[in-house]
C-alpha cells in the first residue's frame, strides 16, 4: 500500500510539472508573439501592419522555435539514455554539427539540391552518421562515457571547422550570411520551411510515447531482451528518429545547442527518470525555453538581433561546467 501511495505521489508531481510547464508555454507564446520592435497585442491587433507582422513572421517563427525546442529537448533525452550518459545531447556530442557539415557540402557541391527538402535529407543524413558513429562507439565495452564525450566533442569542433573554412574561402555573399544563420537563428523561418513540421511532428510524438521502452533498456540490454524488449530494432529506429528530428532542426534555423542537454537532465534531477514522463514534459519545456531565448535574442539589443543559438549557448555553457563539476 505505502508503494502504491509513493507511485501516485511521484505521478502527481509529474502531472503538476506538466500542467505549469504548459502555463509557462502558453505565456512564453503570448510574450513571443507580442515583443519586437513593434509591440503587439496577439489577441487584439488592430492595424494592417500589426496583422502582417503576426501572419508573416511571428507566428512562422512562434511554431518553429516550439517545433525546435521539443525536438532538440526529446532528442536530448533518447540520447542520454541510449549513450548511458546524462550529458549526451545533439550539439555537445556534434550532431547537430555533422547536420550542418552535411548541408553545408550539399550547397557548395549540389547547389540544384538545396531546397528545403533537399536541405532537410541532406541534415539528417549528416545526423544520423554521427549519431550512428557515437552509438556503436558507446556499445564497445572498451569505450567509456567521459571518453565517448570528448570524441563526440572532437566531432563537432572538426565539423565546425571545415565549415568555417568553407565559408571563409567562399566569394558568394549569400553563404557567408547563412554563416549567422548556423549560428542558431529563426530570423529566416517563414511558413515554406514549416512545411518540415509534417515530418518532425509525427517523429515527435512517436518518440515521446517511448518512455516506457527506454526506461526497460536503462534496465541494461541483457535484461531488457529478457523482458521481450527488441533492443536492436529499437535502438536504430531511435537513432533514425532522433536523426531526422535534429537534421530538420539544423534544416530551419541552424545549429543551437545545449537546449538538449539542460532541459532532459534538470527534469531528471528534479523529478525524477521515468521516461515515460520525462519525454513529454521534456518536449513542453524545450518548447518554452527556446521561445524565451529568441524573445531574449529580439529585445535584449535595440534594432539589432541576436540568433537564438547565441543565447542557449550562454544559458547553457555555465550549467554544462556545473553538471561536469558535479560528476567528478
Amino acid at each position: 500500500m505505502h508503494l502504491f501511495q509513493l507511485v501516485q505521489r511521484r505521478e502527481r508531481r509529474w502531472h503538476a510539472a506538466l500542467i505549469i510547464s504548459l502555463c509557462l508555454l502558453t505565456v512564453s507564446v503570448l510574450l513571443s508573439l507580442s515583443a519586437g520592435e513593434i509591440w503587439i497585442s496577439p489577441i487584439s491587433f488592430s492595424s494592417p501592419l500589426e496583422q502582417q507582422l503576426l501572419t508573416e513572421l511571428r507566428i512562422p517563427r512562434v511554431i518553429a522555435a516550439i517545433i525546435i525546442g521539443a525536438s532538440l529537448a526529446v532528442s536530448g533525452g533518447v540520447l542520454q539514455v541510449l549513450l548511458g550518459n546524462p550529458l549526451a545531447e545533439p550539439g555537445v556530442l556534434g550532431i547537430s554539427g555533422g547536420a550542418s557539415l552535411a548541408l553545408v557540402l550539399v550547397l557548395f557541391l549540389f547547389p540544384t539540391l538545396a531546397t528545403p527538402y533537399g536541405l532537410m535529407a541532406s541534415a539528417m543524413m549528416g545526423a544520423l552518421a554521427f549519431t550512428a558513429i557515437l552509438v556503436m562507439l558507446a556499445r564497445k565495452r572498451t569505450m567509456s562515457t567521459a571518453r565517448l564525450l570528448l570524441i563526440g566533442v572532437a566531432l563537432g569542433i572538426l565539423s565546425s571547422a571545415i565549415v568555417t573554412w568553407a565559408f571563409y574561402f567562399s566569394s558568394d555573399l549569400n553563404l557567408r550570411q547563412l554563416m549567422y544563420w548556423l549560428m542558431g537563428s529563426l530570423s529566416g523561418v517563414h511558413w515554406p520551411q514549416l512545411t518540415l513540421t509534417a515530418i518532425v511532428v509525427p517523429a515527435l510524438i512517436w518518440l515521446c510515447f517511448q518512455g516506457k521502452r527506454l526506461d526497460l533498456m536503462m534496465l541494461g540490454e541483457t535484461q531488457a531482451k529478457q523482458l521481450g524488449l527488441d533492443t536492436d530494432s529499437l535502438r536504430w529506429r531511435l537513432i533514425l528518429l532522433v536523426s531526422l528530428l535534429v537534421g530538420a532542426s539544423v534544416a530551419m534555423a541552424g545549429v543551437i545547442g545545449f537546449v538538449g542537454l539542460v532541459v532532459p537532465h534538470f527534469l531528471r534531477l528534479w523529478l525524477g527518470t521515468e521516461n515515460k514522463f520525462l519525454l513529454p514534459l521534456s518536449a513542453v519545456a524545450g518548447a518554452a525555453l527556446m521561445l524565451v531565448a529568441d524573445t531574449i535574442g529580439r529585445t535584449a539589443i535595440a534594432e539589432a538581433e541576436l540568433p537564438v543559438g547565441a543565447v542557449t549557448t550562454t544559458i547553457g555553457a555555465p550549467l554544462f561546467i556545473w553538471m561536469l563539476l558535479r560528476r567528478v
